[in-house]
């Protein structure tokens, strides 16, 4: 029987899987985020489809870091002159389309001491393995969030023939299983995808640790907390960037 028990027993078995396997490398992350914040800094965030929920869940809400920038699909249209006929066409998926990252990528105030945290499950799909390549070329460091079950087991996509991982400074596994879905059936299809979830947490693993060492440091860290002033006084340090 499927019901809500089985769904928190299983997540929590895979959470725990999770935390430590993947411990090592989230301090290495909320390392990275302390130095670039600590040199002015911010952390630009890309996913594609359900991976843009990591940024999002980290992002403009009491409690969260400011320096951080989501890089949006739709800016593609909004600001990059991109056709929506072109982003929305299914016969040629969009985010699978290798060569127009760096579209995206130019609309955006990237300065030398930025880092980038790329995510995507499956980790085949050209324009995050390009928004990672060009990050790398231009000497940011990259974290890469993907589930490697899932990406192992693909087929790359991309004209390079190699997969998201392969672009990072700092690989952190989601854990999640292949095609995301965490419970077995009865029938031949599995329920509940978790790959949101394993994110979320994972990011803001990130962002607590990274409040931590920044506090460790002596530096004041750039979090929201509700105060208008001084979250207004926050948002403009950033403002244009974040």
């Amino acid at each position: 029987m499927i019901d809500a028990k089985r769904f928190k027993d299983e997540l929590e078995e895979l959470l725990e899987q999770l935390y430590e396997s993947q411990k090592d490398n989230i301090e290495a992350t909320a390392q990275a985020f302390k130095e670039c914040i600590e040199k002015g800094g911010v952390v630009h965030v890309f996913g594609s489809g359900h991976s843009v929920g990591l940024g999002i869940d980290i992002k403009d809400r009491i409690g969260s870091l400011v320096p951080i920038h989501i890089m949006e699909m739709s800016d593609f249209v909004t600001r990059g002159g991109v056709p929506v006929e072109e982003f929305m066409d299914h016969k040629v998926i969009f985010e699978r389309k290798p060569g127009v990252a760096s579209k995206l990528y130019d609309l955006y105030d990237i300065r030398p001491q930025d880092i980038f945290i790329v995510i995507s499950n499956s980790g085949i799909n050209g324009i995050v393995i390009d928004i990672a390549d060009l990050a790398k070329k231009n000497g940011h460091k990259v974290i890469i969030i993907t589930s490697m079950k899932h990406t192992l087991a693909e087929q790359p996509r991309h004209p390079s023939g190699k997969k998201l991982y392969e672009f990072g400074d700092i690989v952190i596994d989601n854990c999640g299983p292949h095609g995301d879905a965490l419970i077995k059936t009865d029938g031949v299809a599995k329920v509940c995808s978790v790959s949101s979830i394993c994110n979320n947490c994972i990011a803001q693993a990130m962002a607590a640790r990274t409040v931590e060492l920044l506090k460790e440091d002596g530096y004041e860290p750039p979090v929201l907390n509700g105060d208008k002033q001084h979250d207004e006084a926050l948002k403009k340090e950033y403002e244009g960037r974040a």
